[in-house]
């Protein structure tokens, strides 16, 4: 028995959206539009007191506190590394969504990643001064380093530290000298170099760190004094240490980057307030064995603030364009940084 033309048709057609749906199920399986990670947040945080933020919103949970207020169950994770270069690769890797490091790696990696992932700056973590410390009484100044001495740094070449002994040298042996000390640079963790510095007796006789290590260094060494201010290079009081990740990352999770930002502009607050409950929640969080007065020292320490807003931070910007460390110059620390609200009133 044949078919009618229409009935035909009817057929045709039937088969035609079967083929179809079965084509479109097979792309599906073998393209799958990516799932936005809305509610996903890894964090890499490093060593010091200059990561306090941090400690006292994952201690308080604070991140996931707003994150519920605006409708999203957000799991946090911690990653725990040492040196801007293994934080930025890590960013670049995917492995983390939110890097913590120097304003040096940030904008080593903004301006590697223009026109491509686009990283730029989520906010700071405070001002901070960091202090080059030497056991070494005959240093007084970077000009006494000779090249039997090494310089611990977290990151030789990359890391804030390594960029501000960077422009200190600038200035004190000219521009195409910047790098001068970098020969005598060495890489390694804070807690590390801390301990090389108190006891003496090693080839680490320098070490350029952050809030309380240098204190520790201070206060464990007889011999220990400061051989530079941070604040002294920089002009003042600097936001040293910040919190960058992707711009597709901000795009695709925007309520649960809000929260983060939110927990940040809270977890400032609670510090500036209860300072004694902050140094408890870092001794808490950092682990290990820490002199409670050393901390409270920092906390309260005048020339520290424990802000979200970005501060004199275009001058290293301006410095590691001058001397060829970064190709595109940033007209402003705005080029470097996401137009947010928390960090509107930056520099």
């Amino acid at each position: 028995m044949s078919l009618s033309i229409s009935s035909r048709e009817r057929v045709a057609r039937i088969v035609s959206a079967t083929l179809l749906a079965l084509v479109l199920a097979v792309l599906a399986l073998i393209s799958p539009t990516p799932a936005l990670a809305e509610g996903r947040l890894r964090i890499a945080e490093q060593y010091g007191i200059v990561y306090l933020l941090l400690n006292v919103a994952r201690d308080r949970q604070l991140i996931e506190k707003h994150g519920r207020e605006a409708g999203v169950d957000i799991k946090v994770e911690w990653l725990k590394l040492s040196g801007g270069a293994a934080v930025n690769d890590a960013l670049l890797s995917g492995s983390i969504d939110i890097a913590s490091a120097g304003v040096g790696p940030l904008l080593t990696l903004w301006d590697r990643t223009r026109g491509r992932q686009n990283v730029k700056g989520v906010a700071s973590l405070g001002n901070f001064p960091y202090y080059l410390v030497s056991n070494r009484p005959e240093v007084k100044t970077i000009a006494d380093f000779t090249d039997k001495d090494r310089i611990a740094v977290p990151a030789v070449g990359v890391s804030v530290q390594s960029r501000i002994l960077q422009m200190a040298s600038a200035k004190q042996w000219g521009a195409s000298e910047y790098a001068r000390l970098d020969k005598l640079s060495v890489a390694l963790p804070h807690p590390d170099a801390t301990a090389a510095i108190i006891a003496g007796g090693t080839e680490i006789s320098a070490h350029f760190g952050n809030p309380p290590f240098q204190e520790q260094e201070l206060a464990g060494n007889p011999k220990a004094h400061i051989v530079l201010n941070s604040y002294d290079v920089l002009g003042g009081p600097a936001s040293a240490t910040v919190l960058f990740a992707t711009e597709r990352f901000r795009t695709d999770n925007p309520k649960t980057y809000k929260a983060f930002q939110q927990a940040l502009a809270e977890a400032a607050a609670f510090i500036t307030a209860h300072p004694d409950q902050a140094a408890d929640i870092y001794t808490r969080v950092a682990g290990g064995k820490q002199d409670r007065a050393l901390l409270l020292g920092v906390i309260k320490d005048p020339r520290v603030q424990f802000k979200v807003v970005p501060q004199n931070t275009y001058q290293l910007a301006r410095f590691m364009h001058e001397v060829g460390a970064i190709k595109n110059k940033p007209d402003s620390w705005r080029d470097y940084f996401f137009d947010d609200a928390l960090t509107a009133q930056g520099s």
